[in-house]
């Protein structure tokens, strides 16, 4: 179901999506958003968040949109029995949702993107950015999405209008985590800054006194990967050291791909460091006698070949490396 989804919808999504696609991922979108706001004309930003989005996909508007481009009742049928079919809760209780696709379902990616695609995403494109007075732009990750608008007014009128085309489809904007912010090349002091996808997005001079646009980690996802490595490693620390290193190497290489954004070395660095001692203090936790002095644990991950923070991100074209 997902692959004939995929087939189907792949040719009709826009370039703005890049949630659970093929050929792109998270840094694509970080990157072209990182493009786009350093060339374009955008000096407010919209960041939102929709409320319980998986929950709350209205399945008759689901079936609905996939009438648009399916006209097989027996595959529709299929995907309507899906929507509906009982969660098992963790008290023993079955649970029939009325709303929403079970998260963690095979096809949920694929159809969370088809039900914004047209709640979200053409409105966007066809509506609001003709009705803008300068340039607008929005692009999204899954139910995770960010717009940028040449001038606030656009802005204004487009997050009063969210809320009610949204809720046309069962959805809602988080008011909490949903703002308009000054992000403006030429009142540079009272730019503020967003986060998106675990990046944190500001205005900044580089070395060479250009205006860029510069990405590190945001603290809140710092702090939550340290506080997640911290219980890792206090639950799996008496596992064998072997095995123990090899998990240690997979999670700092993904970390470092994930997060090895050009500019983002010194909140690489500060992850590294502050894991580092964390291993350390667990490590020697193994057993009431000290397992390890720091040049002892140096050798330990150098024989483990533990990898060092390390910006995996390359230079695309010769423009990005404005972001220096």
């Amino acid at each position: 179901m997902a692959k004939i989804l995929e087939a189907i919808y792949e040719e009709d999504f826009l370039d703005v999506s890049y949630g659970y696609r093929p050929g792109t991922g998270p840094q694509d979108a970080v990157r072209d958003l990182t493009r786009k706001l350093q060339f374009g004309r955008f000096s407010h930003i919209l960041e939102a968040d929709i409320r319980g989005f998986f929950d709350n996909i209205d399945h008759n508007w689901m079936i609905r949109m996939l009438e648009e481009r399916i006209n097989d009742r027996a595959f529709l049928q299929l995907i309507q029995k899906w929507l509906k079919a009982g969660i098992l809760d963790t008290s023993g209780e079955v649970i029939h949702p009325a709303t929403g696709t079970p998260q963690g379902g095979i096809v949920s990616p694929i159809l969370a993107n088809v039900y914004l695609h047209y709640a979200l995403d053409l409105w966007f494109e066809k509506r609001i950015k003709r009705a803008c007075n300068g340039d607008a732009l929005i692009i999204r990750y899954a139910d995770d999405f960010v717009c940028a608008f040449q001038y606030k007014q656009d802005a204004e009128l487009f997050y009063q209008q969210l809320n009610e085309r949204l809720g046309k489809f069962g959805l809602e904007v988080s008011p909490e985590k949903t703002r308009i912010l000054l992000f403006s090349r030429s009142m540079l002091k009272q730019s503020e800054t967003f986060d998106f996808l675990g990046f944190e997005f500001r205005r900044a001079i580089s070395r060479k006194f250009k205006l860029i646009i510069r990405r590190r980690t945001s603290r809140k996802k710092l702090r939550a990967s340290i506080a997640a490595f911290t219980e890792w490693i206090k639950t799996k620390r008496n596992k064998k050291i072997s095995k123990l290193m090899a998990t240690l190497r997979a999670k700092y290489r993904g970390y470092w791909n994930y997060y090895g954004v050009i500019g983002n070395y010194g909140s690489l660095k500060t992850f590294y460091y502050r894991t580092r001692r964390i291993l350390f203090k667990w490590l020697n936790r193994r057993s009431q006698r000290l397992s390890y002095n720091w040049a002892g644990f140096e050798d330990l991950l150098n024989q483990f070949l533990i990898p060092a923070p390390k910006i995996t991100e390359k230079y695309p074209s010769k423009q990005l490396k404005l972001f220096v």
